[in-house]
């Protein structure tokens, strides 16, 4: 049973391997735990047949629609041939299952590194791989997942952070006030970006949902997968100063262009979407305390270090977004 508490607290091996057995396959008694938080994701051997990757989705985070939407979308993308990991379909064709409370999918085994991302040619490459999951993206929309807007990712984690008193008292008015400058400075970023595509996104494409092989990457991990401006799966690839972003900026969207158009007005959304998620993750991190897993693996979120670098981090994105955005000779061109 799970609880609010703990939701994974009763998710055994013996009820991942009758999950397994539930979709018709047989583990051999090999399981792996793989580094995941906001679910819980096993790498587990099948009798005869290899090695399969499950996951068990938190409860009550998403609704079955939501979930199956991702799936949907996915499949749409690997049905375009490209590199991402759809989830496997078993019985009548579901990909979502349910076991003793545990809703849950299976997906192949993908090997591969995180790829440091140096060099025109990759960068290139990145660009124009993004580029097709938003033309297909765009074709249709979700209609059970949220849109990445100031208000959905960045006002509703203020207000949590606010409201439920996350933050400690010596550091939670200043936090509010910074955090509520920073979202009108981030809403004003995008009134000068006009009125961004919204598209079917990745949603949290930053290296480490890419794998690389010598056969070039893979996405996987679409569990964030929303509506929101293409930016957003660009800006996450962009690592050091201006001028370095500004360059791999420039490489990304001469891939992407090759196959899908970009409104340069987006390029006012890079530092607002960063503030956003910078305090979208405090919240999420607040949201998920009661869980066990959260104070074990981040015991620096109750320190008051944490808070005065939050804050001081926030200060900075004031400036960064009053500044004019990147300037990407390469897009220019």
């Amino acid at each position: 049973m799970t609880t609010s508490l703990a939701p994974f607290y009763a998710l055994s091996p013996d009820i991942i391997l009758n999950a397994l057995e539930s979709i018709g396959l047989t583990g051999d008694g090999r399981m792996l735990a793989l580094n995941s938080y906001e679910n819980r994701v096993y790498q587990v051997g099948v009798a005869d047949a290899g090695t399969v990757v499950m996951k068990f989705y938190r409860p009550g985070r998403w609704t079955d629609a939501a979930i199956l939407e991702e799936h949907a979308f996915v499949q749409a993308l690997y049905e375009e041939e490209l590199p991402v990991v759809p989830a496997l379909a078993f019985g009548n064709g579901a990909t979502l299952h349910e076991l003793e409370g545990f809703r849950f999918a299976v997906f192949p085994k993908q090997g591969g590194r995180v790829p440091e991302l140096a060099g025109a040619a990759k960068l290139e490459r990145m660009g124009r791989l993004i580029a097709r999951i938003h033309a297909i993206g765009a074709e249709t929309p979700f209609r059970h997942r949220p849109c990445l807007d100031v208000k959905q990712f960045g006002v509703a984690a203020r207000d949590f952070l606010h409201n439920n008193r996350c933050i400690p008292a010596e550091f939670a008015e200043t936090y509010h006030t910074v955090s509520t400058e920073c979202l009108a400075m981030a809403q004003a970023c995008f009134e000068r970006a006009g009125k961004p595509a919204q598209l079917r996104l990745h949603g949290d494409c930053y290296p480490g949902n890419v794998l690389w092989t010598d056969d070039g990457p893979h996405f996987v991990d679409f569990d964030d997968s929303r509506t929101g401006p293409a930016m957003q799966d660009l800006w996450m690839l962009l690592s050091g100063e201006r001028e370095e972003m500004a360059v791999q900026l420039g490489h990304l969207l001469a891939g992407y262009r090759m196959f899908y158009d970009f409104d340069s007005r987006e390029l006012h959304l890079l530092e607002a979407l960063r503030t956003l998620r910078l305090i979208h993750y405090s919240a999420w991190l607040a949201s998920r305390w009661d869980d066990p897993a959260f104070p074990a693996a981040f015991p620096w979120f109750t320190w008051p270090n944490y808070w005065q670098e939050r804050i001081a981090e926030l200060r900075v994105q004031l400036t960064l977004m009053a500044q004019p955005p990147l300037a990407v000779s390469r897009f220019d061109d």
